[in-house]
């Protein structure tokens, strides 16, 4: 009994420390919401001593007592104090204080600190940037820009996984004097840097203010855990890698747009709740930061539905960035067709749509009827060739206590591997993930698999991954696909490998996916 209790003991110790260790958030009350008052900018000049920057602190607790009732409550309230070029607060308020505050004279804005969504080889070629070798000629952009040579990057997103090749500092010189950043790397999920990722760091006082105490994460540090950072950074500035493909499609030298650029990762967007990763007091903060270290240019794949310039957290960030010299690239949004859908429209920023490339992945699928689809898929193998299957839809393929809905959509536990053992299954594209409707076609028996794109998904399709031969094809052609299925008792099908095709035209073209004007905030520029 007495080991017992000493074990007891023990354990209740470890658990004490690890919430003493735990960082400590701005506590949210019943009835209160995160804002950011926003003042504009700083009368202070670029030579900023400590004493300058405690004033600016002491000010703006001083403003927030006005609502809060003293100085304690003010401190207790503010996560965030913007004190070297964007001239603001964040705070925890009730709607009638953030009101109150709004309304004195030195107070540009207030809104709400709101969460905001993040926007998801060959792009270089297609570009002209280089020839079909990979030669590249001395009047292209990367030589006149000399591949983008000690520019200084900051990306702002979910981070960055440092192992990847494309953060590799080989054949880098020495980090640039004018660089005042820092790398966090004090925890064992740190992120170690070098002279191509010379600089990670993190913030969550806002998106903390916004959410549960539980949802918190505990590794806190620039770690990409999501993926998207790590893709984005890379996209930007990632250094050559040879050698790249996705299981062998696509093969060749990957690279970012200046692969000879210095990178830096600023961590603003973590697990989503309610539909938001990224918060706009931490965006906010990390703009604040990157200005004072020194970058160049600041890359933000990351938006919301389009609002008042002053009450958006990436449009006053970018204008402070801008101010001082560093250009500021963000994303257009993945909204599709929706009619003034584009997010990010300050006219300081440049706005960047989506397009396609002159590149494909296709897969050739005879029907028995003698008609010819064309689909695209990254799975690897391919069925054997010239070999006709027993073809399904998942109507077709049902349980008893299934829907037809759930079934043509291949959702999981609604399909009858008796009805799909054998076959390839088609599938309708919506609501659950493409390769997710491709592991459930596998684990239903099924030997291979077409998707179809929904009315609303138009003729764009996507090379996936995926865990089973398949094809993603157009809606046009899914209406060919059911209707032949529809037709006959025993419909067949082949269904050759995918391959690499370069050289496809027209290019380019808007994606379906990338979020369209016209700019509703300021309709006089064109975004």
């Amino acid at each position: 009994m007495r080991g017992s209790g000493a074990s007891l003991l023990s354990l209740t110790v470890i658990i004490l420390l690890s919430l003493l260790q735990r960082p400590t958030f701005a506590a949210v009350k019943p009835g209160k919401k995160s804002y950011v008052v926003y003042l504009g900018a700083h009368s202070h000049g670029p030579e900023v001593t400590s004493a300058d920057l405690s004033k600016v602190t002491d000010d703006h607790c001083q403003l927030l007592s006005t609502v809060v009732g003293s100085d304690k409550k003010a401190r207790e309230s503010m996560f965030y104090s913007y004190r070297r070029y964007i001239n603001g607060f964040a705070a925890v308020l009730d709607p009638q204080e953030a009101e109150k505050i709004s309304k004195n004279p030195s107070v540009f804005s207030v809104f709400e600190n709101k969460g905001r969504q993040l926007h998801t080889t060959r792009s270089w070629n297609s570009l002209g940037l280089e020839s079909e070798s990979g030669e590249v000629s001395s009047l292209s952009a990367w030589n006149v820009g000399r591949y983008g040579e000690d520019t200084i990057i900051a990306n702002l997103d979910t981070g960055v996984w440092p192992e990847s090749k494309s953060f590799s500092d080989e054949g880098m010189g020495p980090i640039p004097s004018r660089w005042k950043g820092t790398c966090q790397n004090n925890t064992k999920d740190g992120v170690p840097c070098n002279k191509k990722l010379i600089g990670a760091r993190y913030f969550i006082n806002g998106y903390a203010a916004g959410v549960d105490s539980y949802d918190i994460p505990t590794n806190l540090s620039a770690r990409d855990y999501d993926g998207h950072g790590t893709h984005t950074l890379s996209t930007a500035g990632g250094n050559f890698v040879s050698g790249a493909s996705v299981f062998g499609f696509g093969k060749g030298t990957a690279k970012g747009g200046s692969p000879k650029a210095r990178v830096a990762a600023y961590k603003v967007c973590w697990k989503a709740i309610n539909d938001s990763l990224c918060s706009d007091a931490d965006i906010l903060a990390a703009f604040e930061a990157a200005i004072h270290d020194g970058v160049d240019v600041i890359s933000a794949s990351i938006g919301s539905p389009p609002s008042d310039y002053f009450s958006d957290g990436i449009a006053v960030g970018s204008f402070h960035a801008v101010k001082h010299g560093i250009t500021v690239v963000t994303s257009a949004g993945n909204d599709g067709d929706v009619e003034g859908g584009v997010s990010n429209t300050a006219p300081w920023m440049i706005t960047v749509g989506a397009n396609t490339i002159d590149r494909e992945f296709p897969v050739k699928i005879g029907l028995g009827n003698r008609k010819h689809l064309k689909g695209q898929s990254l799975y690897p193998k391919g069925l054997p060739a010239k070999k006709f299957y027993p073809l399904i839809n998942g109507t077709s393929a049902k349980l008893a206590n299934s829907t037809d809905e759930d079934a043509q959509l291949c959702f999981a536990g609604s399909l009858d591997p008796e009805k799909v053992k054998g076959k390839i299954l088609a599938c309708l594209r919506g609501i659950t993930g493409r390769v997710e409707k491709g592991v459930v076609a596998l684990q239903s028996g099924a030997v291979g698999m077409i998707l179809a794109n929904a009315e609303s998904n138009g003729n764009e399709i996507v090379a996936d991954p995926h865990v089973l031969p398949s094809a993603h094809i157009t809606y046009n052609d899914g209406l060919v696909l059911f209707s032949y299925i529809n037709s006959t008792k025993s419909p067949g099908v082949i269904m050759t490998r995918a391959i690499t095709q370069y050289g496809v035209n027209p290019v380019p073209v808007m994606a379906a996916f990338s979020s369209k004007g016209p700019n509703v905030v300021t309709p006089e520029i064109l975004k």
